[in-house]
């Protein structure tokens, strides 16, 4: 059934109406966009043209839920990483574009000769996916500490038809007799004491599992500083996303534990600190 409206009218109100509640009024073109599976062109040929009752309903609806927080992913189920489509849900982190840039610079950083590589606290399993459709030759190893977000990842891995062992367990505990190429980790490092600067909806729908760190975000990595030199080849790699604050305590962790190797501090595309790496000789 045909409305008396236009897709121009239903988005001036939409936007309107997420701008009043503090969200950003883009985010209705993009709801309906990816609900519709369009590109910016067919949306902007569709503009003028009546909307049918049904769009108008699914549109409206979401733009009402996003109004009060919840992120466009979790009311799509999805996000994009990489070029690829990944679920998401409560029960996983929300994948961020910086966690991508730290993907590109490993695959663009590795050789090409097939390697043996763990991704430790893998959430929706972005990294691991990634890496094995990217670099079918590798062995990949995926581990979460939950048993909900590993279920999300499994289901990706399936749906993209990535090849990836995925293991139950905390931090490098279910791999202790094993040894890598490569490790590689996207680990919680936000401090409790940090919640007053985040945003609402994050700490109101995405897992705190995934997101906080005691010893004011510190405590994982010091736990991995502890644990990765038992896992790694002597001539392995670590590539570890770090908060843009914690470079130097960091830098200082992971040269202890590994006191002959190259490890450096990169920045991300914001020119933050993001990236510690670690390279072993």
């Amino acid at each position: 059934m045909i409305t008396n409206e236009t897709y121009r009218e239903v988005l001036k109100w939409a936007s309107s109406f997420l701008e009043g509640a503090g969200q950003e009024g883009i985010a209705a073109e993009i709801l309906l966009r990816e609900r519709l599976e369009w590109s910016k062109t067919d949306f902007i040929l569709h503009l003028d043209q009546e909307i049918s009752t049904e769009i108008k309903k699914q549109w409206v609806m979401d733009v009402k839920n996003h109004s009060k927080g919840i992120p466009i992913q979790y009311l799509l189920g999805y996000e994009w990483f990489y070029g690829y489509k990944f679920k998401v849900n409560s029960d996983t982190l929300i994948p961020r574009p910086e966690t991508e840039e730290i993907v590109d610079k490993f695959l663009k950083s590795v050789p090409e000769k097939p390697l043996k590589i763990v991704d430790i606290g893998t959430g929706t399993g972005v990294i691991a996916i990634t890496i094995k459709k990217e670099r079918p030759q590798d062995d990949v190893t995926a581990i979460d500490l939950s048993d909900k977000a590993l279920l999300v990842a499994k289901e990706n891995g399936e749906n993209l038809k990535a090849n990836v062992r995925f293991l139950l367990g905390d931090l490098t505990d279910p791999v202790k007799s094993e040894k890598f190429d490569i490790v590689i980790s996207n680990p919680p490092y936000i401090g409790r004491d940090e919640k007053k600067y985040m945003d609402d909806s994050v700490l109101k729908y995405e897992p705190e599992l995934a997101l906080f760190a005691e010893n004011e975000g510190l405590a994982v990595y010091q736990r991995l500083a502890k644990e990765i030199p038992f896992i790694l080849k002597p001539n392995g790699q670590l590539f570890l996303e770090i908060g843009f604050k914690q470079g130097n305590i960091v830098k200082t962790l992971f040269q202890k534990a590994f006191p002959t190797a190259d490890v450096t501090i990169e920045k991300d595309m914001s020119g933050q600190d993001r990236l510690l790496k670690v390279k072993c000789n």
